[in-house]
């Protein structure tokens, strides 16, 4: 008779309980999916990585630009300075440029880097889509066949971060050589901002 009474105590206790248990367990386990949904959404992967791929994806490259070199200002003689101006524009969606084009010479077997001109400031630069920007080259035009010249016959940069270079010819005359000869007497600027 005890043992009877104390088992429908205890039967009427835990279905009492029971639904009360039941809703809790639920309520928790539904906080606990929206939880795992919203932090994959906002914070977690989704967020995170998209922020990756953009800031990895933002450089400008070569084959997402198109490229005009001149029309240049050719030093007419030996000692003159002349000037090779470079556009691009930017065909794809908005990239960054950060820092300065490097700007290299080739004559036959022999290839050289052009400095920066001293004046030349690394900035960081936004292109939307169908933006240009311009670096230029200048130069100074060395003597035919001289020992202090540089017969170039392409012209070649890269830009900045990336290691593909778009080669172009030269027929701005020879390229003088400053003083033991390893460096062409010439300078590249850095980017400027083509019309508004």
């Amino acid at each position: 008779m005890h043992s009877t009474i104390g088992i429908t105590l205890t039967q009427r206790t835990l279905m009492r309980t029971a639904p009360s248990l039941a809703a809790a367990a639920l309520a928790a386990a539904l906080l606990l999916t929206a939880c795992d949904d919203s932090g994959s959404n906002d914070d977690g992967g989704g967020a995170a990585e998209t922020g990756k791929e953009s800031t990895a994806s933002t450089a400008c490259k070569l084959d997402e630009v198109t490229v005009e070199v001149g029309p240049a200002a050719e030093a007419p003689a030996a000692g003159d300075t002349g000037t090779v101006p470079v556009t691009i524009t930017n065909s794809a969606t908005e990239c960054t440029l950060d820092g300065l084009p490097t700007v290299g010479l080739q004559a036959g077997d022999t290839s050289t880097d052009v400095p920066a001109d001293p004046a030349a400031t690394a900035q960081k630069l936004t292109l939307a889509a169908n933006q240009a920007v311009s670096f230029t080259i200048t130069y100074v035009r060395g003597e035919a066949g001289g020992a202090q010249s540089l017969a170039v016959k392409t012209g070649k940069f890269s830009l900045p971060g990336a290691t593909a270079t778009h080669g172009f010819p030269w027929s701005y005359g020879e390229v003088a050589l400053k003083g033991d000869g390893s460096e062409p007497d010439a300078t590249v600027s850095g980017f400027q901002q083509v019309g508004d």
